[in-house]
């Protein structure tokens, strides 16, 4: 049952092709003027997520609802939204400022209302001045604010973005971003944002659906994720580096723990004979602040330490490393997070 503050809800959506499966079970609820993320490897099924919010892609199964109204079989045009998509989508032959005005023209606002907001998107945006460009003339970044510009004009309370700054380069990808989630609050939007970049969903959303194969394994905000995963996959998949996972048999005394995870944060380098575990360097990646230690040992997978500053550590060094109980998260045999349990 929807409670008052959710806007979107989906509710056990399933859509298969051919019998395939697309995705399935999809439960959400997602509050009014959230920045939500959809994650998770490609061919996961985020953006055909996406796509059944749309419209452009109509559920074999469930029930999808926006502010209060059903809307599994309507039209995109009915679903009070709008969208950013990976390629820009803008008209090569006309301007900025016409391809940002193109929907309400085609919906027959009045001109004056249409410069009002043309203006206002754009200074939003940082494109004035820019108006009378085409899009060939303009760089990535600055299409992609035009995309978001037609976006803010149709002034609608639902936005859906797919993967919109997979073409940028890196510099670009981050100052965009920030642009994005500035946008979202001033703008007080409720947002649907696909991303395969975990450091888009994590800097950027208040709530993480993370998938795998067609399904939701987890739903939370960064931290929780981060800090309580759910299951072993996506231990692995938050966090840069990722959770190392250490099979049970190799740190004893932990009952039903299959396997535990560490963070590398947690790790730290301990005298000779001290150490709760002896491992060996794999490899070094200097970061600048700090040097993040690959080790490897038989009975784990993804062992990092980080250490401070430039560090070159011969491969095949050994190392002895400590860490505190508390720091652990342990996983049953089938990935499943376990309660947190002293040794």
């Amino acid at each position: 049952m929807n409670n008052v503050a959710t806007f979107v809800h989906v509710d056990n959506v399933a859509k298969r092709w051919n019998g395939q499966l697309g995705v399935e079970n999809i439960s959400l609820s997602i509050p009014r003027g959230a920045f939500v993320a959809l994650l998770g490897p490609s061919g996961c099924g985020k953006s055909t997520t996406l796509r059944l919010l749309s419209g452009l892609e109509l559920p074999d199964e469930g029930q999808i609802t926006i502010d209060g109204r059903d809307v599994t079989k309507a039209a995109p045009s009915e679903r009070n939204l709008s969208m950013v998509f990976q390629s820009y989508a803008l008209f090569p032959h006309l301007s900025v400022a016409e391809n940002v005005v193109f929907g309400l023209k085609v919906r027959k606002v009045g001109a004056a209302e249409r410069r009002e907001k043309l203006t206002r998107a754009l200074e939003i945006t940082g494109l004035l001045g820019y108006e009378d460009r085409k899009p060939g003339e303009l760089s990535g970044g600055q299409r992609q604010r035009v995309a978001l510009a037609r976006a803010i004009v149709a002034n609608q309370p639902l936005c859906l973005m797919d993967e919109p700054l997979s073409n940028l380069d890196a510099k670009l990808r981050a100052s965009v971003r920030k642009d994005i989630k500035k946008l979202q609050i001033d703008l007080g939007i409720t947002v649907v944002y696909v991303t395969h970049d975990q450091t888009e969903a994590m800097s950027m959303a208040d709530m993480v659906v993370l998938m795998k194969d067609g399904q939701i394994q987890q739903t939370g905000t960064p931290e929780e994720l981060y800090y309580k995963p759910s299951n072993t996959f996506v231990a692995e998949f938050v966090g840069a580096p990722p959770m190392a996972l250490i099979e049970g048999s190799a740190l004893p005394g932990f009952g039903e723990a299959a396997r535990i995870g560490l963070r590398a944060e947690n790790v730290e380098v301990a005298e000779a004979g001290t150490g709760r575990m002896t491992c060996k360097v794999s490899e070094c990646e200097f970061l600048g602040s700090e040097t993040f230690v690959g080790l490897s040992h038989p009975g784990a997978s993804g062992l990092t330490v980080s250490l401070p500053g430039l560090r070159n550590i011969p491969a095949g060094e050994e190392m002895e490393i400590y860490f505190f109980d508390k720091d652990l998260h342990f996983f049953d045999s089938a990935g499943q997070r376990l309660a947190q349990q002293a040794g």
